[in-house]
């Protein structure tokens, strides 16, 4: 009876759009994390953390944090006309909240921290072609509802340092162009990456000119869909090393995967 009632609680919380104002508060004051690892408050309050779970991972916030490159001009994140509203950007450690998605020359700017809302549900294009930003850091990524991962990061000519370690992939089925053309990346780790769902892998990595360190996910014969041309245009030193550790890919899958 008691579990009826909240079940039957959240989901007029949901139904009346309080409920992502509620978790959001509670994300960014850790109370979530006061009360899973407090069992005396959990009874206290008579509920337990995983009653908020499914609804963690839909309404909870992504957060990240970017570097840009010093004196570039440019956008640093693709906003769409009329979704303002779902991006949190700061400049530095300013909390004044901006609208806008570009940097100007000579403006000192170090850091740039954003906050995703729950109801973008596509990253496609999200830092396509940002040719001023350096560093990409996904700190807090727990939501399971993004699906649509194609060119996020197609274009990101500078981009140097890429930390992907917090990154959820669960329900993703598009990751074509996701990297390509990020010619100054050195190294990228994607060994956490859940691609149970993905069906295209196209050019995935393809214009990765420096790419000398590249950790994929473990890979099973229904993921190689539409991987053609994922490695084009990166080094010949690289495509042999990939060659050498996913030994499990059949070689007529491997011939399209570079």
């Amino acid at each position: 009876m008691k579990q009826a009632k909240i079940n039957n609680l959240l989901e007029s919380i949901k139904s009346k759009y309080i409920i992502q104002k509620t978790l959001d508060n509670l994300q960014r004051n850790k109370s979530l994390d006061i009360i899973k690892y407090n069992k005396n408050l959990q009874n206290r309050m008579d509920i337990s953390i995983n009653n908020y779970k499914d609804y963690l991972e839909i309404y909870s916030l992504i957060k990240l944090e970017i570097k840009p490159v010093d004196n570039k001009h440019g956008k640093f994140i693709n906003i769409n006309k009329g979704d303002e509203k779902y991006y949190h950007i700061y400049f530095n450690d300013i909390k004044e909240e901006l609208e806008r998605n570009e940097i100007y020359n000579g403006e000192q700017i170090e850091t740039i921290r954003i906050i995703i809302d729950y109801q973008v549900k596509s990253f496609e294009k999200l830092f396509f072609d940002c040719k001023c930003v350096e560093s990409i850091h996904f700190k807090k990524f727990y939501r399971n509802n993004i699906t649509n991962m194609s060119n996020m990061f197609s274009g990101c000519s500078l981009l140097k340092e890429l930390n992907l370690s917090k990154f959820n992939t669960n329900n993703v089925t598009d990751m074509n162009h996701m990297f390509s053309w990020c010619s100054s990346l050195k190294e990228l780790d994607i060994s956490n990456f859940n691609i149970n769902n993905v069906t295209n892998m196209s050019n995935m990595f393809s214009g990765c000119l420096s790419l000398k360190e590249l950790n994929l996910p473990y890979f099973k014969e229904n993921n190689l869909i539409a991987m053609r041309n994922m490695l084009s245009r990166c080094s010949e030193t690289l495509k042999n090393t990939i060659k050498d550790k996913y030994k499990n890919i059949k070689k007529e899958a491997f011939n399209d995967f570079i």
